[in-house]
């Protein structure tokens, strides 16, 4: 049976982050420490209702990025004004649990969000109120697993992490401690 490679960010999360969140927060109980639970990258294609073909490549390239196959997503309810109708299919997910999540959050902050022009931090206002993190990528090239080349249109994508945090405060020191890059604030 071959052996399991623990990813770099799950290894620094279990031997250094657990214990200084222990410490900063204040917890009486390992188990009260956040941890990772998901995290979703999703692709709306708006314009897929016209050409069937951007919303095939759109699965493709999230199932390069991610690593794991993507998923078409349906509209839940018609909207005139964009001439949709409930059932169509309008865009891609992937949810990646376990260690695909630590593996893709590693290449995220030390690979990806590097290549991003003109990077000043993340925002750290983009906390849901409930210890979840959402942004948006404007491209989808800044992943070295897209051939640039073969790109038919750059598009862009959201990635959520969600966390077991209580508070924005604590996803906050979770995140930060696994490397992400905040924007400092002024």
């Amino acid at each position: 049976m071959a052996e399991v490679k623990v990813p770099i960010l799950k290894t620094l999360y279990e031997e250094r982050v657990k214990q200084e969140l222990m410490e900063e927060m204040g917890y009486g109980n390992v188990m009260q420490v956040p941890r990772l639970e998901k995290i979703v990258l999703s692709m709306g294609v708006g314009e897929a209702i016209q050409n069937k073909r951007l919303l095939d490549l759109a699965v493709e390239e999230l199932t390069l990025i991610a690593g794991q196959r993507a998923i078409k997503r349906k509209a839940r309810k018609s909207i005139a004004g964009f001439k949709v109708r409930k059932g169509m299919e309008v865009g891609a997910m992937v949810t990646l649990r376990g260690l695909h999540m630590y593996e893709f959050l590693y290449r995220l902050i030390h690979v990806a969000i590097p290549r991003i022009k003109d990077f000043r931090g993340l925002n750290p206002n983009s906390f849901d109120g409930h210890g979840n993190y959402s942004l948006g990528i404007t491209e989808q090239i800044i992943f070295p697993e897209i051939d640039y080349d073969s790109v038919e249109r750059v598009t862009g994508f959201n990635v959520t992490i969600v966390t077991t945090a209580k508070t924005d405060r604590e996803a906050f020191s979770l995140l930060q401690k696994l490397g992400m890059p905040f924007r400092k604030a002024s």
